[in-house]
């Protein structure tokens, strides 16, 4: 039968890796489509020297592969915003079908472009834009179509995610494990996106549009990273039980949903407490199920592309007889008035460290002021004053709160003369079922 062709734009780790798995598994992916895939054309600035392209068509122009006529469908693996939301933009335009592993294009701009691609009658898929390898958007939008989703829950950035086992293991600094992690090739030369909670605040906003079936909202999407972490922080929680992760959260409750990525106490019984290293996990919860657990390999050259290449798969069938599966997994919006709530909405536990004088009243201070806020403390632990200094260190876990009563007694709290400087606030989850 006559081959669908596909024109890859970026032949970096990800472009090279979808290259080589569609050229070493071709008679599987041509059984399974029922009809060959080929490679027509391939965009990229320079040779990648673990592929052998000869016998394609190459370009310095990824706007050529968008108006090559011969191309079914497009790989943007280019990265970044600009010029691959021109590119993608331009490619629906010509009746092409898109498959993107670009998750900032698509939480920026996925509203824009699935409406285009709408109109246009083609498909704009992006498996691996979360999570790499783990198929958990084809698990979410389909497998769990039948479910009301009331949480889903991640690590969904292995950088930050080997930072904080580092850290916890060896008992380093941040600065120190992320000098590893770059050293490694686990983190970039401008972390900011991985360790500032952007790259999985981008992942979060995809799952959060389809689990719950709102418009992609970046923009509310509350952002926190990892970089204030200390290894005393991470001790103290285990003295406590409890494991820090960065998570990405999205939760719904009868007010609206909560939409957020920051470091978080989770019980270290729990199997997402124990995902360590560069592996990524997604927990989601629903009515029908339960929780489910997704592990796997977040990032990475065949991973990522085993999730690119599935999407093209998934096309290729739908060509071959057509039929359509939205983007997001909704035909029409949820309801109009489901929101994302402001951060000073959501209600989490919290963990407090903070540095206090050693003489009687402080603590009856202390807990006054959360007492007034509503505040209630689970556990508390005050550490022995070090010799030749003034203050102990008082740690305190505290029951679920609406995250404003917690900033509010920590202004008051911080105003202390007894107390000195910040009080350190990491937000806990226990990840139990939610139904509120």
């Amino acid at each position: 039968m006559k081959p669908i062709k596909i024109g890859i734009c970026g032949l970096g780790t990800v472009g090279g890796g979808t290259f080589n798995v569609l050229k070493r598994n071709q008679d599987l992916i041509a059984q399974r489509v029922g009809r060959p895939i080929e490679v027509a054309q391939i965009a990229m600035r320079r040779p990648n020297p673990c592929c052998d392209t000869s016998g394609v068509s190459v370009t310095e122009d990824v706007f050529a592969v968008a108006d090559n006529p011969e191309v079914d469908i497009l790989v943007e693996l280019i990265g970044g915003c600009d010029t691959a939301k021109s590119l993608v933009s331009r490619a629906i335009s010509s009746g092409k079908h898109v498959v993107t592993a670009n998750k900032a294009l698509i939480a920026v701009h996925g509203n824009e472009l699935l409406t285009e691609a709408s109109k246009q009658k083609v498909q704009v898929a992006f498996e691996a834009a979360v999570a790499g390898g783990i198929p958990v958007i084809k698990a979410l939008r389909e497998g769990l179509a039948a479910n009301k989703v009331h949480t889903v829950a991640g690590i969904i950035n292995g950088t930050g995610n080997f930072i904080l086992t580092a850290m916890e293991k060896k008992g380093s600094s941040f600065a120190d494990v992320l000098s590893e992690a770059q050293a490694l090739g686990y983190a970039e030369a401008d972390p900011t996106f991985d360790v500032e909670g952007i790259d999985a605040a981008h992942k979060l906003t995809i799952l959060a549009s389809i689990a719950f079936g709102i418009p992609l909202q970046f923009e509310q999407t509350y952002t926190e990273g990892i970089s204030g972490i200390t290894s005393e922080d991470i001790q103290y929680a285990h003295e406590l039980g409890y494991r820090i992760k960065h998570l990405g959260i999205a939760r719904a409750r009868k007010e609206g949903i909560e939409l957020r990525v920051h470091p978080t106490l989770i019980p270290e019984k729990r199997l997402l407490a124990n995902v360590d290293g560069v592996m990524n996990a997604v927990l989601i919860d629903t009515d029908a199920v339960g929780p489910t657990l997704f592990y796997g390999a977040g990032a990475g050259a065949e991973p990522t592309a085993s999730a690119v290449i599935a999407d093209i798969i998934d096309i290729a069938r739908a060509i071959e007889l057509p039929s359509h599966m939205p983007a997001l997994g909704y035909q029409r919006p949820v309801s109009d008035d489901l929101t994302v709530l402001p951060m000073d909405e959501t209600e989490t536990a919290f963990y407090l460290r903070m540095s206090a004088a050693d003489h009687p009243g402080v603590m009856t201070q202390i807990t006054r002021i959360l007492s007034e806020e509503g505040i209630n403390i689970e556990a508390l632990i005050q550490k022995e004053v070090l010799e030749g200094e003034q203050f102990a260190a008082i740690i305190m876990l505290t029951h679920k709160v609406k995250e404003r009563a917690v900033n509010c007694a920590i202004k008051v709290i911080e105003a202390l003369d007894d107390v000195n400087g910040q009080v350190v606030k990491i937000r806990m989850d226990h990840l139990d079922h939610c139904n509120n």
